[in-house]
């Protein structure tokens, strides 16, 4: 269940990231809540996971793959391009959340 939450935690914390963007610097209503709304919900289920792994594998793993994915929806949702050192770091971190969840005896498999 663990992992759940953790993904659960992920999707709320990109999309209110997502919105995050689309609220104008919180002058736009709608984006702004589900901003405040997104990050609360993203805060509470990254709690239900501390319960059971460490906290710097759990950051890792949910900051590694939001930030991947952010860049993903910046790219098609929001036509940001990225240049061939971005998609580099980008990479590394992917094969860093895939070494940790696979390889690491910390993350409580």
């Amino acid at each position: 269940m663990v992992y759940v939450y953790l993904i659960i935690a992920v999707v709320f914390e990109v999309v209110a990231t997502s919105a995050l963007k689309m609220s104008d610097g919180f002058t736009r209503l709608a984006p702004s809540l589900v901003t405040i709304g997104g990050y609360g919900l993203a805060f509470f289920f990254l709690s239900l996971t501390l319960r059971t792994m460490p906290v710097g594998v759990v950051y890792g793993l949910w900051s590694g793959t939001g930030i991947v994915l952010i860049a993903l929806i910046g790219y098609f949702a929001f036509g940001q391009r990225l240049d061939l050192p971005a998609i580099i770091g980008l990479g590394l971190i992917l094969a860093g959340v895939i070494i940790v969840n696979f390889f690491s005896r910390s993350v409580g498999h």
